[in-house]
């Protein structure tokens, strides 16, 4: 297995370091909405970014490290938007204001770092110490994938959200936004507002996803360093695709499917290559693949919905959010069954 070596690591870490930086200190110093034209090019700043680290990878590490990380980072850029959906349905539930979104996610992101280094650095040693973890990874992407698959028409009931009930019932809130403040100090008391609850979603988001995500990753490769790097510069990105995407995620009626099945594509991918001992299926075609579906399920998307006016635009995002039943779950679970029908009469 390929290790980075540590002077990769700390030209990395201050790349990140300095792209935070120029993000919250520079570009983004107070609160505003994000407009459409700037996220665009900012997301397109971060994918061009990815790919000269990519070169780098493939010129100081070779060949298959390079096809190793594209692979990693395309899985991971692919499964986020997954975390936007997820983003738009919060948000529209808290009414959070377009100016304190930045905000909201660029703490999300710092969480995100911390969360996923230390389950980078997990998942690799429990693979190293133990090879049939791989059938349990391998396994788990493909129930993930299936689970998804079926959820992905769901509404999830964010107003009986397991998570937000305990906050509530835990902690004492403001009734409204205190500016970008997740904390605030009345008479005495310490209060957090409506935003801390966002944040904690979010993060509480990802570290779910994340779940999903690095086992996805280390059926591509082992490598800590390149394992960690391309879900880091996939993160990075995720605020600037989510406020070029917010507006039109709606139409992505199709996307949930195509990551249900590259969760399972590259579960079986992870389970066969153990199996039978080698690069049975290459990292290469699991590249294809994931382009192949993410390509195919944003066009087909897109000319289902061609044409929509804004009377007819789609309803919400569907699918599953942590710690929420769907909808229909929970009106399943309220309507009273014959016997109580006829105790309460």
């Amino acid at each position: 297995m390929m290790e980075g070596d540590i002077w990769l690591w700390v030209a990395f870490a201050v790349l990140v370091v300095g792209l935070l930086v120029l993000d919250l200190g520079v570009l983004h110093r107070e609160a505003r909405a994000i407009g459409v034209g700037e996220a665009l090019w900012l997301s397109l700043g971060y994918i061009v970014l990815a790919l000269l680290f990519a070169g780098g990878v493939y010129w100081f590490l070779g060949r298959q490290a390079g096809v190793e990380f594209l692979t990693g980072y395309f899985i991971e850029k692919s499964l986020s938007i997954d975390n936007i959906f997820v983003f738009v349905l919060i948000f529209s539930n808290f009414g959070v204001p377009a100016a304190y979104q930045h905000r909201v996610l660029f703490w999300g992101v710092l969480g995100a770092l911390a969360l996923r280094a230390v389950l980078v650095f997990a998942g690799v040693q429990l693979l190293h110490a133990f090879a049939w973890m791989t059938l349990v990874f391998g396994a788990f992407l493909i129930i993930t994938g299936i689970r998804m698959l079926f959820a992905a028409e769901g509404e999830p009931d964010l107003q009986n959200n397991t998570v937000l009930k305990l906050l509530r019932r835990r902690l004492p809130v403001t009734e409204d936004y205190e500016g970008t403040h997740f904390l605030v100090r009345r008479n005495g008391a310490l209060y957090v507002t409506p935003l801390f609850l966002v944040l904690v979603m979010v993060e509480f988001t990802d570290l779910v996803f994340a779940v999903d995500s690095i086992p996805a990753i280390l059926a591509i490769t082992q490598d800590p360093f390149i394992v960690y790097t391309s879900n880091v510069m996939a993160i990075l990105g995720l605020r600037a695709h989510y406020f070029a995407l917010a507006g039109i995620v709606k139409r992505f009626v199709y996307l949930k499917y195509a990551l249900s099945l590259i969760l399972v594509l590259v579960g079986v991918k992870m389970t066969v290559n153990h199996l039978y001992g080698g690069k049975i299926i290459p990292t290469e075609a699991a590249l294809l693949a994931t382009a192949i579906l993410i390509i195919g399920a944003i066009g087909l998307s897109l000319l289902r919905t061609r044409g929509l006016k804004p009377e007819d635009e789609v309803k919400m995002p569907t699918g599953w959010v942590p710690g929420s039943r769907s909808q229909a779950d929970g009106k399943r679970r309220a309507r009273p069954t014959p016997e109580r029908a006829s105790q309460s009469s």
